[in-house]
């Protein structure tokens, strides 16, 4: 059986580090935003070309808190409007009821399954204050389109990165001035125009962590700032508490996981695309359409989804073959149960894509006969 994602042999070769990262930890006998989680922070921080990185619990709560944030800074009110792609995990809409807005749903682009800057306009109201992109499958979204409505109209942009982690946006150089990135003249690896990013560090994304784990960054002093304090119960000194926070810390250990895995992050992601090319150049099969990908450095394949008509049965002919898929994701969230208030609204192209997607095994530890095994079955489905 070729797994869809073995997890325990993506982190079979760091076990040796983790154990000693383990013991360094248990040595030191501080747990809770520790040396580890410093050392990550700055290092992820440099990684993505930013001043600041701020450890959180979850990629949901990285988003919340960016939210959150943006309302104590006086920045977004409760009841404002922030337009969200349609087609996407329901985790970037509950961020934004959860901070006490509204979202406002766009449908997507039907070649990238991003969310489609030509539609903004459609959406805009007074009300509407931001923009959450979501950068799906580990492909960003058209940010210099975006970012320029969003200029435009003066709305705050935020990256739901949870999937993109390393994927990299060429940037005109007349806005590489305006996203300030550190003075590592690092190239950014999302589009972050003083604004901020939310990443998660669950086990199954290109960073993962052996546990939950998250980060948001930013180049936004202020913000940031903000952001430190929420984090921790709304306190910057202990017993001190400047905000209604909440506890949603980077733990030590995922940290020092985190920091292990970190360095490899590139090479590891330079295999997906190397593995996501082959399949792009290999599968021959008129029943299924093949993920758009531009042979830039915007795609990190999280994910690598294709598109059929007969789904359920492309799924069951390719597990009798001994290969497991999985359907990211099978509802949309505005049908979803939870957002009953999100029901009555029609997204066709968001409903179709959730009727047809179907992801095939996509990890760095994918065998080359492994690859060709997946392409040879699809082709003679």
């Amino acid at each position: 059986m070729i797994q869809f994602l073995d997890l325990h042999k993506i982190n079979q070769p760091y076990e040796a580090l983790f154990q000693a990262k383990l013991k360094s930890v248990l040595d030191k006998g501080w747990y809770i935003l520790g040396n580890e989680v410093e050392k990550f922070e700055n290092h992820f921080a440099d990684y993505c070309g930013t001043k600041f990185c701020i450890g959180v619990g979850n990629g949901l709560d990285a988003l919340i808190l960016i939210f959150k944030a943006y309302i104590e800074l006086g920045k977004l009110q409760k009841g404002d409007e922030i337009i969200v792609p349609a087609n996407t995990y329901i985790a970037s809409i509950l961020a934004i009821l959860q901070a006490d807005l509204i979202p406002v749903l766009v449908e997507p682009d039907e070649k990238t399954f991003n969310l489609d800057p030509n539609l903004l306009a459609e959406k805009i109201t007074s009300k509407t204050k931001a923009i959450l992109v979501v950068h799906l499958y580990g492909q960003l979204a058209d940010m210099n389109k975006i970012n320029d409505f969003a200029n435009q109209h003066s709305l705050i942009v935020v990256e739901d990165a949870a999937q993109a982690h390393g994927a990299k946006s060429e940037i005109p150089e007349n806005k590489l001035q305006i996203s300030n990135s550190n003075t590592q003249n690092l190239e950014p690896r999302t589009y972050n125009l003083q604004q901020a990013s939310a990443y998660s560090f669950y086990p199954s994304k290109n960073l993962g962590a052996l546990g939950d784990g998250g980060a948001i960054t930013t180049n936004d002093l202020d913000l940031a700032n903000v952001l430190f304090s929420l984090r921790n119960y709304g306190s910057e000194v202990k017993y001190h508490n400047d905000f209604i926070g909440v506890n949603s810390r980077l733990d030590e250990l995922q940290a020092a996981f985190l920091n292990v895995k970190l360095p490899n992050l590139d090479s590891e992601n330079e295999r997906r695309v190397d593995i996501a090319k082959k399949y792009l150049a290999e599968i021959k099969n008129d029943k299924i359409t093949l993920p758009f990908y531009d042979n830039s450095t915007n795609h990190v394949f999280h994910l690598f989804v294709i598109r059929t008509r007969n789904r359920n049965e492309l799924q069951e002919y390719l597990a009798k073959n001994s290969i497991q898929t999985q359907i990211h994701y099978p509802i949309p969230p505005h049908k979803q149960k939870a957002l009953k208030e999100l029901n009555h609204l029609s997204f066709p192209i968001t409903e179709k894509m959730h009727d047809q997607v179907l992801s095939l095994p996509m990890s760095p530890v994918l065998r080359d006969e492994e690859v060709a095994q997946i392409i040879q079955i699809i082709n003679q489905y």
